[in-house]
């Protein structure tokens, strides 16, 4: 499965918001500095998905704040 993600990262709360074109915005508290926003997208995104960190992979976008996730949910 693949998903667009828009990143929003130093906010005060971490969340994940759903759009109506199945895209999803997520709120990170981390900063964009040496890949920890990356990571804390990928920790909240396995939660989210309830998947093991090693099955999420960002396919694009890996220093923009506009990201295609890929997600392998079959276990």
């Amino acid at each position: 499965m693949q998903k667009k993600v828009k990143v929003k990262p130093n906010s005060k709360q971490q969340k994940i918001a759903e759009q109506d074109d199945g895209s999803l915005t997520v709120h990170l508290k981390s900063p964009p500095v040496d890949g920890k926003a990356n990571e804390e997208l990928i920790k909240l995104l396995a939660e989210k998905f309830d998947v093991p960190k090693s099955h999420i992979r960002i396919k694009s976008g890996l220093s923009s704040r506009q990201k295609l996730i890929e997600i392998n949910t079959e276990i």
